[in-house]
């Protein structure tokens, strides 16, 4: 609508690429301090849906700020540019 708004919610989808799990050996240290590796054995992948939700909330809510501060900042001197 060219940023003209219709007060109607705003419904937003997101799709998630699933994490692999990395066979490659990896650094580490043990519990004692000690330099070790660890290799991935099977499929381990962590489920990062759950945390990523509230992530992505908090980005298109400062997105959504960030364009409304701006707009006011641009069109301050006119009626309707922001709130009163």
């Amino acid at each position: 609508l060219g940023g003209i708004s219709t007060g109607q919610d705003i419904v937003v989808n997101i799709a998630l690429k699933p994490t692999s799990s990395i066979t490659t050996p990896a650094r580490t240290i043990d519990l004692d301090g000690r330099d070790t590796e660890i290799v991935t054995k099977g499929r381990h992948d962590p489920c990062v849906g759950v945390r990523a939700t509230p992530i992505a909330e908090a980005m298109l809510a400062i997105v959504l700020m960030d364009h409304f501060l701006r707009q006011r900042g641009q069109n301050n001197d006119f009626p309707g540019a922001g709130l009163p």
